[in-house]
């Protein structure tokens, strides 16, 4: 019996090597095959592939940046005194002018302290004739007359600044726009620290964004770019101003700052917008799908056909429509483009190329 299960277990040990050995024969064999297929130089038949061949066309090269709306001019309304709001004379929401009264602060202790300065300013007066009329019979020094002189212009000064004080009491507008909502009430007490509430005029906008520091040099004051915001296909113009004199070092970025009219108020300061910075036009742009591109650590390639086979070629890419992108240097014209195919391809891979 014992002898038996031995043969039988050695049996099946035979089986299962040889089963296992004419495998990796058959496998041995095919990938020979394959190698044999793809080392032919295109005596094989090669993958079956889609291409273009690129031509020079006309494109208006562009670049595609991020930035943001900021209100034309935004200011947080402030009293420069201390003080009970007396009385509010705006509605929040609503549109003011340039010098109209926003707010008042109580002014009855500044009003006193004018009507004291005042007399004392009076009586000042009187002192500096009296002391003039004694100077010129001898009968005071020089030094008093100076003391008394000295003491008017005291006077006089101090119901200047009295008088600031109290034009601070009425805050107005310092510019036409949009007040927002208020922070006080009447009776609150407010100090220079306090914020009543934003004013922002709106009948332009700034848009800021960057630029990469490879086109810094076709920023020009007066250029024209578009940008559209989120929730509107509407498309808008703003006009470049200004930029900084010099290059972000963290970012290689120069920041722009262009303005827009408003007159419909629909830009939003804050607001996100997509801007669409012009290049130049190309009248020989070479365009090629954008499902030919193959993103890689370094860059982008593609797939050219060579000989019958496939070429892998780094390229740089720069603006791109819905379905192409624009190739600025790796490729010529009249080089056929693989489009099909090629995330599985590999460099020097045989193939049938079917042109589009």
């Amino acid at each position: 019996m014992k002898k038996k299960s031995i043969i039988a277990i050695t049996v099946m040990l035979l089986v299962i090597l040889g089963l296992v050995g004419y495998r990796i024969t058959k496998n041995k064999e095919k990938d020979a095959q394959n190698a044999a297929s793809g080392g032919r130089g295109g005596s094989g038949k090669g993958a079956k592939v889609y291409g273009i061949v690129v031509r020079g066309e006309e494109f208006a090269d562009f670049i595609s940046l991020s930035g943001s709306i900021e209100a034309n001019e935004q200011i947080d309304i402030h009293s420069e005194v201390s003080g009970i709001v007396e009385s509010i004379n705006f509605s929040e929401g609503n549109h003011v002018g340039q010098g109209q009264v926003l707010f008042t602060v109580n002014d009855s202790e500044l009003r006193a302290q004018l009507a004291q300065a005042t007399t004392r300013s009076t009586l000042a007066g009187e002192n500096e004739r009296r002391a003039k009329l004694l100077l010129e019979k001898e009968a005071i020094s020089q030094e008093e007359y100076d003391i008394a002189s000295a003491d008017f212009r005291t006077a006089k000064a101090q119901i200047q600044l009295i008088q600031a004080q109290l034009n601070k009491t009425v805050v107005r507008a310092p510019f036409s726009g949009t007040i927002g909502l208020r922070n006080i009430s009447k009776g609150s007490y407010v100090t220079p620290a306090t914020v009543v509430a934003q004013l922002v005029n709106l009948a332009q906008v700034k848009i800021l964004f960057s630029i990469p520091e490879k086109y810094a040099g076709m920023v020009n004051k007066g250029t024209r770019v578009s940008f559209t915001v989120k929730g509107s296909e509407e498309a808008y113009t703003a006009r470049v101003i200004a930029t900084e004199p010099t290059i972000e070092t963290t970012t290689r970025t120069l920041l722009v700052k262009g303005v827009a009219d408003n007159p419909s108020r629909k830009l939003i300061p804050g607001t996100f917008a997509s801007v669409t910075f012009p290049l130049e036009t190309l009248s020989d742009g070479l365009l090629v799908p954008a499902e030919a591109l193959i993103p890689v650590q370094n860059g982008k390639k593609i797939f050219v056909m060579r000989g019958g086979k496939a070429k892998e070629i780094m390229v740089e890419t720069g603006g791109r429509t819905d379905s192409h992108v624009l190739i600025s240097a790796g490729i010529i014209a009249g080089d056929t483009v693989l489009t099909s195919g090629v995330m599985s391809l590999r460099d020097g891979a045989s193939v049938q190329v079917n042109l589009r």
